[in-house]
């Protein structure tokens, strides 16, 4: 029997150096009789001699496209906005499973090339828990780049300027922990944080970042379902200089904070971070803004204040990058287990499940989308 062959395909997202498989995890594939290829790639965080040197056969970027349909596609992020249909199995994050904007042309490339989309983003064990997410670098990297914005708010009147990756967690917190001290002498205290999902993966992370980074435990509100059961908006958002949401959602709940909500005299928040970064889903709840961000301009501000401090949004989709070296370790470490099933797929119980529910979402796709 052949063996089955793995194409990891360079990321095209600009600043996105994550990477799926790590040399770690391909080494482990291939111990286990999978063939990978890997693209050459300018931007993932390993090299590629750290991927040939476990037996990885390297191929030119952008390969993917003209490979046999046998192929298992790996990546990471959403593929580039293109017209022409797809044959492969994909296996990555494709962003369309929750009426996000565009949907229906991310979606219908499958179907009418045959294709299959197995979405990282809603691979589930039997539980329903996520096999791999990254969750905890996401809000790891929000808490941090959020107690950079509101020292930097406090210090300049020009926006919060462009970042870029990390090597590792020492280097970043010892960056934010610089900014932290000057917003403190601005304001004269530490700020107060809010996190909404604190008992989860990524509210897990951006707790352990505020700790690092020097905020007081009595400063950081840790919210969870209990806390928000009664219903948003909340006061205490408001009442604090830093938001960070860590609520995921597929279904629509009161908002934690809106327009309205804001246009109060005492305000003090300043920064929101919506890890989240679903700026076109109709079930967000914070439609303070409708810009995501990138690392280039890491924040929107929300307009029509008459009160208050300026307040600024962070709404970048991929922000375990600002750690790609850690996160990518961390989360192609959780999918091995089912990256080692993906010979037989098809009779796996965890890539059954994203095959059902690729199917149940192409159902829904309106034919002038299957046509083009």
């Amino acid at each position: 029997m052949a063996p089955t062959i793995l194409h990891l395909r360079s990321e095209t997202k600009p600043l996105e150096h994550r990477s799926a498989l790590t040399p770690s995890t391909t080494a482990a594939l291939i111990k286990a009789g999978y063939v990978v290829n890997v693209e050459r790639s300018p931007e993932r965080i390993f090299d590629d001699a750290e991927f040939e040197a476990v037996g990885a056969t390297l191929v030119p970027e952008g390969s993917w496209e003209e490979v046999p349909k046998e192929h298992i596609i790996i990546g990471l992020k959403e593929l580039e906005e293109k017209e022409f249909p797809l044959k492969h199995v994909h296996v990555q994050f494709a962003h369309c499973y929750k009426q996000q904007a565009g949907w229906e042309n991310v979606l219908a490339r499958f179907p009418r090339g045959g294709g299959t989309l197995l979405d990282l983003e809603f691979l589930v064990d039997e539980r329903g828990r996520r096999v791999a997410a990254f969750g905890f670098h996401a809000g790891f990297a929000g808490a941090a780049l959020a107690l950079e914005v509101w020292a930097w708010q406090l210090n300049h009147s020009e926006p919060f300027p462009g970042v870029a990756s990390y090597p590792n967690e020492d280097a970043l917190i010892t960056n934010v922990k610089k900014a932290v001290d000057t917003g403190a002498q601005k304001a004269g205290r530490l700020p107060r944080v809010i996190v909404i999902g604190a008992l989860g993966r990524c509210g897990s992370g951006a707790v352990d970042a505020l700790r690092k980074a020097g905020i007081p435990e009595e400063n950081i509100l840790k919210w969870d379902m209990a806390e928000t059961a009664k219903g948003g908006p909340f006061k205490e958002i408001t009442d604090s200089d830093i938001f960070v949401n860590c609520i995921y959602l597929t279904s629509k709940i009161p908002n934690f904070v809106n327009n309205e909500s804001l246009q109060v005299p005492d305000r003090k928040l300043s920064v929101v971070c919506d890890v989240s970064a679903d700026t076109t889903s109709p079930f967000t709840p914070v439609p303070i803004y409708t810009v995501a961000t990138t690392f280039d301009k890491p924040t929107v501000p929300v307009e029509g204040l008459k009160e208050g401090p300026p307040l600024s949004v962070i709404s970048i989709d991929h922000l375990p990058s600002l750690l790609p070296r850690e996160a990518s370790e961390a989360f192609s470490n959780d999918l091995l287990p089912s990256l080692l099933t993906l010979n037989d797929w098809q009779n796996s119980p965890v890539w059954a499940r994203a095959k059902k529910l690729f199917n149940e979402k192409v159902a829904t796709l309106p034919a002038s989308a299957l046509e083009k």
